[in-house]
């Protein structure tokens, strides 16, 4: 099998991070679209939230990523000790993660859940694909917050529907795919179908926010739960 080479360059990203809260164990941050998780194996890929808060809180690890265009709620552990602790809960699926969404056209049910499966190919690279015979279990659930209809500067108009995501797994492109799947792609998705929609080609971004988050203090043991408003 030939290596995967991922030849992905990352404009840069001129936003700051937003730190919502921070103690002696962790930091909570609102991540800008547009600016990767991690840095990447490319030197031109330096940039990245952990490059930037290292200088902030040596030591400190990110428990969990966000894809390149989605913002939103990352949570930082400033010590191994914490890292781990908090990694249990996630594995453990004990971490509650609630995600706003904007998705092409009119979707018809209020509420569900997507049940379906999603692999790595390597032939579709960077892309996931959902399959049942190789794939891992992947569920989502979606609701929705409101259906309208944005009027386009050429007077066409382009029916969305703002939808609150909550992923009962982690899987890699998990939202994106789940909701091709259901036949309305995120807007702004160029992966997975978000820009094919006619009047969404101009989308300024990927349309998905990570806007809730919760799990409990590795320190207190009590809950804890942070909230950061939809940018759009």
């Amino acid at each position: 099998m030939s290596a995967v080479i991922d030849t992905f360059i990352a404009p840069p990203c001129h936003d700051e991070i937003e730190i919502l809260w921070q103690d002696a164990q962790l930091v909570i941050i609102n991540k800008p679209a547009g600016l990767l998780s991690l840095s990447g194996k490319n030197p031109q890929n330096l940039d990245s939230v952990h490059y930037r808060l290292v200088k902030l809180f040596p030591g400190c690890a990110l428990v969990h990523r966000l894809d390149f265009g989605t913002s939103g709620l990352i949570v930082v552990a400033r010590d191994k000790a914490v890292n781990a602790a908090l990694c249990q809960q996630f594995s453990q699926r004990a971490v509650s993660k609630v995600y706003t969404a904007l998705l092409c056209g009119h979707l018809e049910e209020n509420e569900g859940t997507v049940d379906a499966p999603i692999a790595k190919d390597p032939a579709l690279f960077p892309r996931m694909s959902i399959c049942a015979t190789h794939g891992k279990p992947a569920r989502s659930r979606f609701q929705v917050v409101e259906r309208f209809t944005q009027r386009l500067e050429d007077g066409r108009e382009l029916p969305l529907t703002r939808v609150m995501l909550t992923p009962q797994t982690g899987r890699t492109h998990q939202l994106r795919i789940h909701c091709q799947h259901l036949g309305h792609p995120i807007l702004g998705c160029d992966l997975y179908g978000g820009l094919l929609p006619p009047g969404t080609g101009r989308a300024p971004r990927l349309m998905l926010h990570a806007s809730e988050l919760h799990f409990t203090h590795p320190a207190s043991g009590e809950p804890f739960s942070l909230r950061s408003a939809s940018p759009f």
